[in-house]
């Protein structure tokens, strides 16, 4: 690589290090060479996702996300570092570059405030932002020859965004976003409030009863999307499992006790979370 390649690289991986809190505990499981190019994909669609939640006015948010669409289909004559990454990326990985645009249309969903009437409405919001990025992991990753990995892929993309949604249902209603769907809302007589304090209102314990349904349809999720694992070479297994066991912890404790997501965000803290990356990297080796 030409050293403006590398620096292009070494920009990513110090986005990724420094803003992908959960993922680059699986990611530093990989090779060198494996790493560096998941830095890129990671350090793209950051952007994306920095540009809706954002500070901007709506309408610019939609030009830059237009604007950066725009940039992806010449993406090859591209001077921006990341740009310039994520192209090194693709000639050398089976990347498919299309799913940053389905990452961009559920960023849209997010600017223009939609919400979801139904389950699979969601599901269609999560295959954007979530599904898209499982399916460009597997790009980098490699597989067996399966003619289910890329939805295993996007079925595990899915389950770590609904256990987003369950982490943040305070903060994005803070945010004047609801993710939650309207007929499980409905089902259990929830309406999303805030107190005086910012807290989430469980009124009739209601909203207790559908996160704890939530969380059991999520498990579902997470144990479709986990087939990929036995199709992956061990070490972006190991990846794979350290990130996706990371939120399923998370969702552990929420379904344990889902008034811990009513006036806080939940994490891990850095050494539980290593600890998940070195037991995937040891039950890989195993």
């Amino acid at each position: 690589m030409t050293s403006t390649l590398d620096d292009a690289y070494g920009l990513c991986e110090s986005i990724t290090k420094e803003q992908a809190r959960n993922f680059y505990y699986g990611i530093r499981l990989l090779p060198a060479e494996k790493r560096g190019v998941l830095c890129a994909v990671y350090a793209l669609a950051r952007r994306v996702d920095d540009i809706g939640d954002g500070d901007l006015p709506q309408e610019q948010k939609v030009t830059a996300l237009a604007e950066l669409r725009a940039s992806l289909s010449d993406i090859d004559s591209a001077s921006d570092p990341v740009l310039v990454a994520v192209a090194d990326s693709a000639r050398r990985f089976p990347i498919p570059l299309g799913a940053f645009g389905e990452l961009i249309d559920g960023v849209e969903m997010d600017v223009t405030g939609r919400t979801y009437d139904t389950f699979d409405e969601l599901v269609t919001y999560c295959r954007c932002v979530a599904g898209a990025v499982g399916r460009l992991c597997l790009g980098v990753f490699g597989s067996k020859p399966h003619p289910e990995a890329s939805k295993y892929a996007d079925d595990l993309g899915i389950a770590l965004q609904q256990t987003n949604i369950l982490r943040d249902i305070r903060e994005d209603l803070g945010n004047g976003r609801i993710y939650l769907p309207q007929a499980d809302l409905d089902t259990f007589g929830v309406e999303l409030a805030l107190d005086e304090q910012g807290a989430l209102v469980d009124k009739d314990g209601g909203l207790t009863a559908l996160i704890e349904f939530s969380a059991a349809r999520n498990r579902e999720w997470y144990a479709d999307g986990l087939r990929l694992v036995p199709l992956l070479d061990r070490r972006s297994a190991a990846s794979c499992t350290a990130m996706s066991g990371i939120y399923r912890r998370l969702l552990d404790r929420i379904a344990a006790t889902p008034s811990a997501v009513y006036d806080r965000r939940l994490s891990l803290s850095g050494w539980q979370k290593a600890g998940v990356a070195v037991r995937a990297l040891a039950g890989m080796a195993a």
